[in-house]
């Protein structure tokens, strides 16, 4: 009788709570079906998936969300550039979703947030009308939703204004160029033709930037910077535009909305680099010669004066080349200041001769040849060194690099695979052969022996930090040839550089730009600091009988050569450093060194 008591209750509740869980799946059902009925709906989805493809460019997909009466209207390559140029327009830098598509009355509305160059960020939304194709809903797209904000009938525009360009300063706070010419040329400056060099231009915009500047706001036809510091920091002058965005309407007659405006603002005036002083100096000393000058200050890099084509003429460097030659030497131990080598006024490399300048003879300790500039001795150190060797340390100085400076020519050597034969390489190691250098790398050699042996980086930027200068060569070999370009000045090619009471370092170079020699001649004929053009050309390898009566080439021609010099002083903690390049003008130690002398003793006076 207890059991049976017990049994009777517990069945009973089994049963009430089956039937409590059959109604609770009932009612689960119900639920899950009316909430189905609450949730997003496909017209939503596809509005989000829509304006969420635009949001990151993939134009190919929303292509693929509209109606096919949509598609016969517009390619996918039309389609895309609709929403290309809308946001360049509106120079937009970012989109985003800013919330869920909504039903307003027949549109599915999402809102976006647009933040752009001129306008800031901007809250807008899509309104897609939505059609239904074969039962799935797709959006029928017109041209006016190529941007949010715009209703039927409307495309993007916009008005633009320009602030006045900043004024380009000097490193002393004085004007260098001021004003915003309308048309091509340069800008009024206090130092008139002086400062051109260096300034530079302004003129229609390159076809290669046209596109980048209209997506910054700058509108077609404007004059922007094409060389010289106008080109440099073009951006920075320019300001911000300023202006309305307009959703303008395609129907005759019909009115424009602002939809966004912003007033211009003007860049503040620019503080350069360049010394009035060394401008000047630099640009009456080159004065009507063909040529190029260029001034830094070795321990920052910062460029201190530009004249003529001192960026971007490149020409054979000649033996200021020497410099690297020697560099790599004393790095790899082949030599050292007073190794001696034998007087001869030739080198014989791959059967050719080599002729020092003028057939003479020289030889002697490491340090005489350098101040004497002998081929001779410098040639095979060069063979000896090696091509890979020569290159490397070439690189290290900034060779087959980008200066980072606008408008300046990146200064090349061959690749050591390129260079074959002893007479290729001998060639290469008295800056003759394939080099070509611009006053600008020469003056950055200099600099770097003159800084303890890191390669500054030019910049035109006053109080910028310096970046950590990549180290060219050690300190030890930097301060060997330092003394040895102070001896090529005191009292070899380089004397007339010399400035009473200052001890200046320096290095001569004349490259020959073409020989006289016939195919059948085989003496390579070197100036000052060449092989000229017939050991350049010679084949690699090619073993050749030295012809007889010699072959001096047109060395003796001055429009025959290019003079150069390379320089820094004082010796011992550098202020100035200064590279020349004189075009067809002769010796490097006749013409170019007085004109680098020139620029040395302007930067060393007070207030340069």
């Amino acid at each position: 009788m207890f059991y049976r008591a017990i049994a009777e209750p517990r069945a009973a509740r089994m049963r009430r709570a089956r039937a409590l869980g059959a109604l609770a799946a009932v009612a689960f059902a119900i639920g899950a079906i009316a909430g189905a009925g609450r949730g997003p709906s496909a017209s939503a989805g596809l509005a989000a998936r829509f304006v969420q493809a635009w949001t990151q460019g993939q134009y190919t997909r929303m292509y693929q969300d509209i109606d096919a009466a949509s598609r016969q209207m517009t390619t996918a390559e039309r389609f895309a550039r609709a929403y290309q140029r809308a946001l360049r327009v509106a120079t937009a830098t970012r989109l985003r979703v800013a919330g869920r598509p909504r039903h307003v009355g027949s549109l599915m509305r999402v809102p976006v947030m647009v933040r752009t160059r001129l306008f800031g960020t901007l809250a807008l939304a899509f309104d897609l009308p939505i059609a239904s194709t074969g039962g799935e809903p797709r959006v029928a797209w017109s041209s006016s939703l190529a941007f949010p904000g715009l209703g039927p009938g409307e495309v993007l525009s916009r008005q633009t204004a320009l602030p006045p360009r900043a004024t380009l300063l000097a490193r002393d706070g004085s004007v260098l160029a001021q004003g915003s010419p309308s048309a091509p040329g340069q800008r009024s400056s206090p130092l008139g033709e002086v400062a051109s060099a260096v300034v530079g231009s302004l003129g229609p915009a390159p076809a290669a930037r046209q596109r980048a500047l209209e997506a910054q706001g700058v509108p077609p036809g404007v004059m922007v910077g094409v060389s010289g510091l106008e080109q440099a920091f073009d951006a920075r002058l320019m300001g911000t535009p300023g202006g309305r965005l307009l959703a303008t309407s395609t129907r005759p007659g019909g009115a424009a909305r602002v939809l966004a405006s912003a007033l211009p603002r003007p860049a503040p005036a620019l503080r350069t680099t360049i010394s009035p002083q060394l401008q000047r100096a630099a640009v009456l000393a080159l004065g009507g010669l063909y040529g190029g000058v260029v001034a830094l200050a070795p321990a920052t890099g910062e460029i201190l004066a530009v004249a003529g084509i001192g960026l971007d003429g490149l020409q054979p460097p000649g033996s200021t080349f020497k410099i690297i030659t020697l560099s790599g030497v004393l790095a790899a131990g082949i030599a050292s200041p007073h190794s001696t080598f034998a007087y001869a006024t030739h080198a014989t490399l791959d059967g050719v001769e080599l002729s020092n300048a003028g057939g003479e003879e020289c030889g002697g300790s490491l340090e005489l040849a350098f101040a004497t500039s002998c081929n001779s001795v410098f040639a095979p150190l060069g063979v000896k060194l090696g091509a890979a060797r020569l290159v490397e340390t070439a690189e290290r100085f900034g060779f087959n690099a980008d200066p980072g400076i606008a408008g300046a020519a990146e200064s090349t050597i061959p690749a050591a695979g390129q260079i074959q034969g002893e007479l290729a390489l001998g060639s290469t190691a008295i800056g003759q052969g394939q080099v070509q250098a611009t006053a600008l790398e020469m003056a950055i050699a200099a600099a770097t022996v003159a800084d303890g042996g890191r390669r500054p980086q030019p910049t035109y930027e006053l109080g910028r930090p310096p970046a950590r200068a990549p180290r060219a060569l050690s300190a030890t070999v930097a301060r060997t040839v330092r003394r040895l370009m102070v001896g090529v000045v005191r009292g070899g090619t380089g004397a007339a550089a010399a400035i009473p009471g200052v001890v200046v370092a320096g290095k001569t170079g004349t490259a020959e730009l073409k020989n006289e020699c016939s195919a059948a001649g085989s003496s390579g004929s070197a100036s000052e600091s060449s092989a000229g053009e017939a050991a350049s050309e010679s084949s690699a390898g090619q073993t050749q009988e030295a012809h007889p009566g010699g072959c001096q080439g047109a060395a003796s021609d001055p429009s025959n050569t290019d003079a150069w010099f390379a320089a820094f002083a004082p010796a011992i903690h550098p202020r100035v450093d200064v590279g020349v390049l004189l075009v067809k003008d002769g010796a490097g130690g006749a013409t170019a060194a007085p004109v680098a002398r020139q620029v040395l003793e302007a930067g060393l006076r007070p207030g340069s």
